[in-house]
């Protein structure tokens, strides 16, 4: 079915999608959340601490990480630039399976492609906490991480960020609303994490972990020598049996200590952490063993 305008809207949504190289680690998609230099995207594509923006016109800029959520893998960036082509973002809780979809990002390398096809559904995914989901049926590759995912319209409705089976999956845009209006908080790990689930030791069943996929220089969780791919399990008092659970621990203001167990290469041996949160300079006295 032909949808008129959809050349004009295409090229509109490539205007607010950005270009993210982070770290020699590659490159993501971004989108401009407002005119005057708001960006957003996914913490696991933000892992450096001064990430390179390109606009679709060629223009570079160095970004500031304004804030970042690990934990629903947002960041929001900040460049030095206006009278950007801004995204107009739609309400996500009134998608209906069915929908027209359009991704845009830089996959593989491949600068403003574009692909469509159809809403899924929203809400939660299995295995992946009790978070939302648009769920859509569009094809996604490394390099899609973080660029916009819009309705017929072109009004963005999530934020692309993985695939699940033949599912895109991506972070609603009421979400995205919600977290760039939200104030600062103190409860900073500093890693990049994603759920996991891992065999018990004696035992055929599995348990759930988090685990750390990147940890942000002289954050909490690095001056307490937390590494990529260590397995957080929970705190002295309780076992994480979702993300949400990780995010309910790291609450609170002021200067405090969050004691976590997690595994680190021998599923067998559990260890301990101590990590003080709230000061990031106190947290030198962190250590894990």
């Amino acid at each position: 079915m032909a949808i008129p305008g959809f050349g004009e809207i295409a090229e509109e949504l490539r205007r607010s999608t950005v270009l993210i190289y982070s770290g020699g680690r590659g490159s993501g998609s971004g989108v401009i959340w407002s005119n005057d230099g708001t960006l957003v995207t996914n913490a696991h594509v933000v892992r450096s601490g001064r990430p390179m923006v390109e606009l679709w016109d060629g223009r570079e800029f160095e970004a500031r990480i304004q804030s970042r959520d690990s934990l629903r893998d947002l960041a929001q960036l900040r460049i030095d630039a206006t009278n950007l082509t801004a995204a107009s973002a739609a309400d996500s809780s009134q998608l209906r399976p069915g929908e027209l979809a359009i991704a845009v990002g830089n996959p593989m390398g491949f600068v403003g492609a574009l692909a469509t096809g159809v809403i899924h559904g929203l809400g939660p995914v299995r295995g992946l906490g009790p978070h939302s989901w648009v769920q859509a049926e569009v094809r996604l590759a490394p390099g899609n991480s973080g660029g916009p995912l819009a309705d017929a319209r072109g009004h963005i409705v999530g934020l692309n960020t993985m695939v699940a089976g033949r599912l895109a999956l991506a972070i609603p845009s009421n979400a995205v609303r919600d977290f760039i209006s939200a104030s600062p908080s103190d409860g900073r790990l500093g890693v990049t994490v994603h759920p996991a689930f891992v065999p018990r030791p004696d035992s055929r069943s599995k348990a759930f972990g988090v685990v750390i996929l990147d940890v942000a220089p002289d954050s909490p969780a690095a001056l307490a020598s937390l590494l990529p791919g260590d397995i957080l399990l929970g705190t002295e008092e309780r076992r994480f049996a979702s993300l949400q659970d990780l995010a309910r621990a790291l609450q609170g203001s002021g200067l405090r200590v969050l004691r976590l167990k997690f595994l680190r290469g021998d599923y067998k041996r559990i260890r301990r952490v101590t990590i003080q949160l709230g000061n990031p300079l106190a947290a030198r006295s962190s250590a894990a063993a």
